[in-house]
């Protein structure tokens, strides 16, 4: 729970860091299509930065092994889907353009979302609510 909650604050600073400097002072180097993009990397990162601390609450409170799991699935997914988009949008700005290898990360960082959250759904099947 306490690592959860620590990468959890890392990714949320660090997405609300990334997507100032994005619109701030990178801006002005991107046109609209990388500018998007790279705002959908931000939405995604910060979205799943709140999913894993819910995700550790729901462990912390069921103990049920698909919460934790889906968290880490998150965090990977943040780090691959958000990460490599960032990175794509900045292609230019940083002389990387011919990073190929880009492209294809982008869609296992999206499966790993998924898995995510097929894991909180799978979990959510197993608590006994009252109602």
């Amino acid at each position: 729970m306490k690592t959860l909650l620590k990468i959890a604050s890392i990714t949320g600073l660090l997405g609300v860091m990334i997507g100032a400097f994005g619109a701030h002072l990178l801006k002005p180097f991107m046109n609209e299509e990388q500018l998007a993009t790279f705002n959908t990397g931000s939405k995604y990162h910060l979205i799943h930065s709140l999913s894993i601390i819910l995700l550790a609450i729901l462990y912390q409170q069921f103990q049920l092994k698909q919460f934790k799991t889906a968290a880490y699935f998150h965090f990977v997914g943040i780090l691959l889907f958000a990460g490599s988009l960032y990175l794509i949008a900045l292609k230019d700005f940083f002389h990387i353009n011919h990073w190929t290898f880009l492209g294809p990360i982008t869609p296992l960082g999206g499966l790993s979302f998924m898995i995510g959250w097929a894991l909180l759904f799978i979990g959510s099947t197993k608590i006994n609510f009252k109602n």
